[in-house]
This record gives structure tokens, sequence and C-alpha cells, in this order.
């Protein structure tokens, strides 16, 4: 294991009402966290690829995590998302480091596809911060049914030389969708957008 992992936190909402309606079957989100120690904080480093390397590690194991705990197949997932908090001895870059260059690939071979973009955030902050995940659909980012988030946030994380990293995964998009645009059974999924 590349990356010194100090914690992974497993978390699943469901929705099962909304606006005095009922949500058949329950939309369910999954968030799966790691905070992981920041090899590089308090001092400044031109070369990144370390932290690549974590995100590459840390995209397929927080995937498959997330997948597990909705209890679906990987190709069933339908919307993703990544986040990363950094602790204050760590820079924003160690953040972009994680979640850009290598997370994706990982991601999508545990969902078996992902033709669009994951939607990402980043942010510095201390232990308890929160972190809104942005959520898009993964094969056609025009969905908008699919366009949501998830906070996550971990009471003693991140720590000042800490990282922590989030992938959540649905099994649907939002409860009772209305806004129209591009449905899930006419996506393509060949170019990312529709």
């Amino acid at each position: 294991m590349i990356s010194d992992i100090r914690k992974i936190v497993v978390t699943v909402e469901e929705t099962h009402r909304e606006s005095g309606r009922g949500v058949n079957p329950a939309t369910r989100k999954a968030a799966a966290v790691a905070v992981v120690a920041n090899p590089f904080a308090g001092k400044y480093v031109e070369d990144l690829a370390p932290l690549m390397e974590i995100g590459e590690e840390l995209g397929g194991l927080l995937a498959r995590r997330a997948v597990a705990a909705l209890g679906i197949e990987g190709g069933k997932a339908e919307s993703y998302g990544k986040a990363a908090i950094v602790g204050e001895n760590g820079e924003l870059e160690h953040a972009a480091a994680i979640l850009h260059p290598k997370m994706g690939k990982p991601v999508r071979e545990a969902l078996v596809k992902g033709a669009a973009l994951i939607p990402s955030a980043k942010k510095m902050g201390g232990m308890g911060t929160p972190i809104d995940v942005p959520l898009g659909h993964k094969d056609a980012a025009f969905v908008r049914s699919h366009f949501d988030g998830m906070e996550v946030r971990i009471a003693d994380a991140p720590r000042a030389d800490e990282i922590l990293v989030a992938i959540v995964v649905t099994d649907s998009g939002r409860p009772l969708p209305r806004v129209g645009g591009l449905q899930k059974h006419e996506i393509k999924g060949e170019d990312g957008l529709r």
C-alpha cells in the first residue's frame, strides 16, 4: 500500500420520503472516505508524483468500498464524484495531485464505465471541515436528474499533516427529479456528454 491511511469511513444515505411523497425505490448515495498522511505537509515540493500514485490507489479502493456499501455491482452505479480536504500544513495543489492525474481510471474500472468527467471539489481546512462532493451521471454529463451532491465530514480530520479524500457513488439520481433534460434511458454514453 502506497498511502499511509489513518482511517476509512463509509456512509450510506437513503432518501425514502421527499416533500411528503414516498421515494420508491429509495435514492441512495455512498461516500467512502480515507484520511491519509500528507507526505509533503510543511514543505514545498516540485514533483507531486507520489501524491498522484496515492490518488490512483485510493480511487480504486474507495470506489470499490462505496459500491460494496450500496450492495450493487459496479456497473449498476449511476453517478459519482470526488473531493479532498487538505490540512493546514499542506497546499491546495496536493489535493489536485491526488484527485486529477490518476484517480479517474481506477474509479471507472470499479464502476465498469464512466464516460463523463468525475465532478470534483477541493479545499483546505481543519478537523471537522465539511465538503460537498459534487455528483453527476457517470456516463452522460447532461443528465440533470443526477446533478447532486453529498456532504462529507469527519470530526477528527484532516489534521494539519493529513488529507481527507472522498469518493461518492450513487445507484440513482435525486429523489423526485422533474427539471427536464436528457433522461437516463436516453443516454448513449459515448462522448461523456449525452
